[in-house]
């Protein structure tokens, strides 16, 4: 993908000043690239110094990538744990070397039938609730350090173990002859690709595998929020700022809790502060906590120790911290 950098201000036409910029961006990934190759070109349309996204997208899928920005790549691990929705397109009684459109393709068997929109629902059922998954040959797990997809791409199988995955609901979109869309919500882990597959299989026509895959969302984020790399190039450089979300934004699940003075100040040295028997019913089995100062600044957060105090877990830099009181309370 070619994205124009005419319109990014620099001081050096060849290599722009790095920003620490901080906050998050729903990207909207093409098809096509990889997700790294995405991230790398929303830093450089952000001119930004440091970012970094919160689980990966394979090249033929589109959809939803978060991507964190400075400070906010503090908290990127969590939505590797979250819910996901996918809209997934399968190809009936094929099969792929890979599970989708870019391996090599290769019917099944030509007497097969292609099932009715009832059999793919009544077959859909055995695949809802916990189940087991083998993962694929072609995939980022490692073995003895090295990617599968290495050996895969050199003909070498290697034994895996099936694992357990959380299917929460699959709801049928469209069948046309062998083409069957579907809307899967789904837990971490959770490969459509082999989920495809197995599809195929327990609809008796011996496989499936994917000619589309767009992620739709990521536990409360959806598409709708998100921007495409087209959009972004066609922003200025603060219409690009304006599309980032607060670093806190990630973490809303958690409760929060405000500080005064001076146990955020204690919190930021790294020295532990009592925990406020207020909030005790609020926090009930939960461990973590959002800490925010008196003037609404998130300072990151904390952790709830046995002897009811809390501890930093993870804080935002003192020097973030500065920058936005200066911008924000100066004078």
């Amino acid at each position: 993908m070619h994205i124009n950098i005419s319109n990014i201000p620099s001081n050096n036409l060849i290599k722009p000043k790095k920003r620490n910029i901080s906050g998050v961006l729903l990207l909207d990934k093409p098809y096509g690239i990889s997700s790294n190759k995405a991230l790398q070109t929303a830093k450089q349309l952000f001119v930004a110094a440091k970012c970094g996204h919160t689980g990966t997208l394979d090249p033929m899928a589109t959809g939803l990538l978060p991507v964190c920005f400075g400070e906010a790549t503090k908290f990127s691990s969590i939505l590797l744990g979250a819910n996901k929705t996918y809209e997934a397109t399968l190809k009936l009684g094929f099969m792929s070397t890979t599970g989708d459109a870019e391996g090599l393709i290769s019917q099944v068997a030509a007497t097969v039938q292609n099932p009715t929109f009832t059999q793919c629902q009544q077959t859909l059922t055995q695949f809802i609730g916990i189940i087991k998954q083998m993962p694929p040959m072609f995939s980022a797990l490692k073995h003895h350090g090295k990617p599968l997809y290495c050996y895969a791409r050199n003909g070498e199988v290697i034994e895996r173990q099936a694992r357990e995955i959380v299917i929460h609901e699959i709801q049928i979109q469209s069948l046309n002859h062998n083409e069957l869309q579907l809307s899967i919500q789904c837990g971490t882990g959770t490969y459509i690709r082999v989920l495809a597959e197995d599809i195929g299989k327990a609809m008796g026509c011996g496989g499936a595998y994917l000619t589309g895959l767009r992620r739709s969302a990521i536990d409360r984020f959806d598409l709708s929020q998100a921007y495409s790399l087209i959009a972004l190039e066609n922003m200025s450089l603060s219409e690009r700022d304006n599309s980032l979300l607060p670093i806190d934004y990630l973490l809303h699940d958690y409760p929060s809790i405000t500080l005064d003075r001076l146990n955020a100040l204690h919190i930021q040295q790294g020295r532990n502060i009592v925990f406020p028997e207020n909030i005790s019913e609020m926090m009930k089995d939960r461990k973590l906590i959002r800490l925010y100062s008196e003037q609404h600044q998130f300072l990151g957060l904390g952790e709830i120790t046995i002897e009811q105090t809390i501890t930093a877990k993870r804080l935002l830099s003192d020097s973030y911290l500065l920058e936005y009181a200066t911008q924000n309370f100066s004078g």
